[in-house]
């Protein structure tokens, strides 16, 4: 079986001497959309906004832009997507919808249903082949590529409906899987449709010795504790004892610089880390060259992209965007400045903001890295606190203390007629100095954060630090239903949330 592995990385290395004609991203993306038009013209949605007079126009894109409102998935779902759920067909996507994805409910609902249409089944597969492609670019031993792939994602057995399914993206795309993958695929079928998580990381542990693993997928903090339980289980001291030719582990849905270095203690040699971008919508991008932080956004698979800068022009104090909002198109953004991303997708979802915040690494080579959510940032005095600027702060902590942090997420309130921030912090390290933990994160922020260090003296009096084991964080998900390798801990807590994260810890004896 290895002359398998030499020829796909043979392959991979001779297309990449080749030079294949490019047209530019304007073009890609003009041509993406108006093939969107095109085939969502007749449906309700399509027109309700008239797409056949926009197609019929001489700047289309603009009155495109002009034509249909930005939605969320509130007003997708309340105006359009709920009669795809009672069975209606070509409601927003010319076809009736079989599979409907499952979010984490991090922003705005406790349960989104995503519509997963076949076009978008297959636009997520071309971004898996461009992504093959792209490892050329990277060091990775053949036989990596004959080796079984390891895939912690959602459970396949999805819920019957009705007239349709639902269950997490992750478990609809590996029951879709194409047949000729399947030999690489584990935890393999019988498995991946056990209906919970812990049964199945049991049996993924117990197994794990008789699988060939040369690359694993999945959310930072699930495959940590999967691994970390798999080298405990069988008595190693890592796990390139258990799989050698482990070689790649591909990750996204969230920062990986929190646990990059306690990832590296799993490990017995170096491996290739790379990053792609997925959310319940889609497929959006991977990243393409060793050595930079960003993801390549795929221009010509089904999806249109729109940019809107994340200020207080478009947004307002609740991340809620404003009415209007000026868009700018993959051509036109510029890099380091803070953009919410709005998509038109085969899946029928139109001028929709996905939640993500982004910054352009490299206009040239359209690539992004994820700085936060839209409602995932902190503001209460104009101190406006990302995503990004939490993970280099919790990464600096884990840097100068030796310790590892696995979740961590920050709450705002009113204090002494002026704010506050509180800090949970998950580490299982004993004795950590709470107060030390505080220095770090004030002083950090304030290096990166120049609002966060004017708002310091002045309305943001005091920040709080409460150390926690990284159980609770965990026995929280599990308590409210979101104990799997799709769900990620909300990093800002904030109204019902926090009080509802408050109650639980309340109830909870915490040691630190």
């Amino acid at each position: 079986m290895a002359i398998i592995g030499n020829l796909i990385s043979r392959s991979l290395r001779i297309r990449k001497k080749f030079t294949f004609k490019l047209g530019t991203p304007r073009q890609y993306q003009m041509q993406v959309l108006h093939r969107l038009l095109e085939k969502a013209k007749d449906t309700e949605f399509g027109r309700h906004y008239q797409f056949q007079e926009v197609l019929d126009g001489a700047n289309f894109i603009s009155h495109y832009r002009e034509n249909v409102p930005v939605h969320n998935y509130t007003k997708m779902h309340a105006e359009w997507w709920y009669r795809c759920l009672e069975g209606e067909a070509n409601v927003s996507w010319p076809e009736k919808i079989k599979y409907f994805a499952l979010s984490s409910g991090t922003s705005e609902s406790a349960s989104k249903h995503i519509p997963v249409t076949k076009a978008m089944l297959k636009t997520v597969k071309k971004v898996g082949v461009k992504q093959l492609y792209s490892m050329a670019n990277f060091n990775i031993p053949p036989r990596s590529f004959e080796k079984g792939i390891l895939m912690l994602g959602g459970t396949t057995s999805l819920f019957e409906k009705g007239d349709y399914y639902e269950g997490d993206m992750s478990g609809i795309q590996a029951k879709n899987i194409p047949k000729w993958f399947r030999r690489f695929y584990k935890p393999g079928g019988k498995i991946s449709r056990k209906p919970n998580w812990e049964q199945r990381i049991k049996l993924i542990v117990r197994k794990a010795k008789e699988w060939d693993v040369g690359t694993v997928c999945g959310v930072p903090a699930w495959v940590q504790i999967v691994l970390e339980e798999i080298i405990k289980y069988h008595g190693v001291k890592n796990i390139h004892e258990i799989w050698p030719n482990l070689a790649v582990y591909i990750h996204g849905g969230v920062s990986f610089e929190p646990y990059r270095d306690s990832f590296q203690k799993l490990l017995g040699k170096p491996i290739a880390f790379i990053e792609t971008y997925m959310a319940s919508e889609g497929s959006f991008g991977f990243q393409a060259r060793p050595g930079t932080k960003g993801i390549k956004l795929v221009l010509n698979a089904g999806i249109f992209y729109e940019f809107i800068p994340f200020n207080e022009e478009n947004f307002d104090a609740e991340g809620e965007v404003k009415p209007n909002p000026k868009s700018y198109m993959i051509h036109e953004v510029v890099e380091d400045v803070e953009y919410a991303v709005m998509l038109s997708t085969c899946a029928g979802a139109w001028r929709y903001l996905i939640g993500d915040v982004v910054k352009f690494t490299s206009v040239k080579e359209h690539e992004i890295v994820i700085v936060g959510r839209t409602k995932q940032f902190l503001s209460l005095c104009g101190e406006h606190m990302s995503i990004d600027n939490m993970n280099k702060a919790i990464d600096n902590v884990q840097k100068k203390l030796g310790i590892n942090v696995r979740e961590f997420t920050v709450a705002g309130f009113p204090y002494q007629n002026l704010f506050a921030h509180r800090w949970y912090v998950g580490t299982d390290t004993p004795g950590v100095d709470a107060e030390k933990v505080r220095e770090i994160i004030d002083q950090t922020l304030a290096e990166v954060n120049d609002d966060y260090a004017v708002e310091r003296s002045a309305a943001l009096k005091e920040v709080f630090v409460e150390i926690l084991p990284n159980d609770a964080f965990i026995d929280y998900l599990r308590c409210k239903g979101k104990e799997g390798a799709m769900n990620k801990f909300p990093r800002v807590m904030k109204g019902e949330k926090l009080k509802d994260w408050e109650k639980f810890l309340a109830g909870k004896t915490v040691k630190s």
